[in-house]
């Protein structure tokens, strides 16, 4: 096992240029919400193989609200009503024991069912279907409500980002949060990865108005019961998503 480097880290967002991607994303509107969190009790979620990746000595999990656009097969047109949907996820970052740094989804929360289980049966991913609502209000500010399907909890975000916009700096935390291109899952008793591909993400400091920390709970995890301890928005990046690999044992 080795510890990811400054180079895998850069080396993650490089275009595969022997692969080609066979879908895009659009992903629009995101607020990162993080929390500093124990390391240990991140280790004891994870599946053998992954470790706790860390900055300066401690590890996070994160809150991401966004909306998801123009999801398509690669060479096919968008279909309203199934292409634009709302989506949150809770994750933390990992590595892998050859040093590949990514992340570990605890869940995804879509709005959309087809995209539910097509994301469960082709990526093994903890995605759940979910009532989302998410609009722009008169203040500009961006309204996120999202209901899991069978719990009574209502997750509840109000955010706005403002320019300028920059771009993470490769060695600061706002890089080691956000630059990440390869997902890790569980494939039956294997581990498998995912990567995709976009520009370095435009980031901010945004207002948050509201924030709601419950999903930990919801999904089984310590809630943290603090304001985040890092927050961050972005307008979008437009992505190139790559199929499954294995991950060599």
């Amino acid at each position: 096992m080795k510890q990811p480097t400054p180079a895998a880290r850069l080396a993650a967002r490089t275009y595969p240029a022997d692969r080609t991607p066979f879908m895009t994303h659009e992903w629009r509107n995101l607020l990162f919400l993080h929390w500093e969190f124990d390391p240990a009790v991140i280790q004891k979620t994870l599946p053998p193989g992954l470790y706790v990746d860390q900055f300066d000595g401690k590890a996070y999990i994160g809150i991401t609200p966004f909306w998801m656009q123009n999801v398509t097969l690669k060479s096919f047109f968008a279909v309203p009503g199934v292409s634009d949907f709302f989506e949150i996820n809770l994750r933390t970052y990992v590595y892998d024991k050859w040093g590949t740094p990514g992340i570990w989804f605890y869940s995804l929360d879509a709005n959309q069912l087809l995209g539910v289980q097509t994301a469960k049966a082709f990526f093994h991913l903890p995605y759940y279907y979910a009532q989302i609502q998410s609009f722009v209000n008169e203040q500009q500010q961006i309204e996120f409500s999202c209901q899991r399907e069978k719990k009574q909890v209502i997750l509840d975000y109000c955010y706005r980002g403002e320019k300028p916009f920059e771009m993470a700096q490769t060695d600061s935390l706002e890089f080691f949060l956000v630059e990440r291109y390869i997902l890790f899952t569980s494939k039956g008793q294997n581990l498998a990865s995912g990567r995709v591909h976009h520009a370095p993400y435009p980031l901010c400091t945004p207002e948050v108005l509201k924030w709601d920390d419950r999903l930990f709970e919801i999904d089984g995890l310590p809630r943290p019961h603090r304001p985040p301890d890092h927050i961050l928005f972005s307008p979008g990046v437009d992505v190139d998503v790559f199929s499954l690999e294995d991950v060599p044992a």
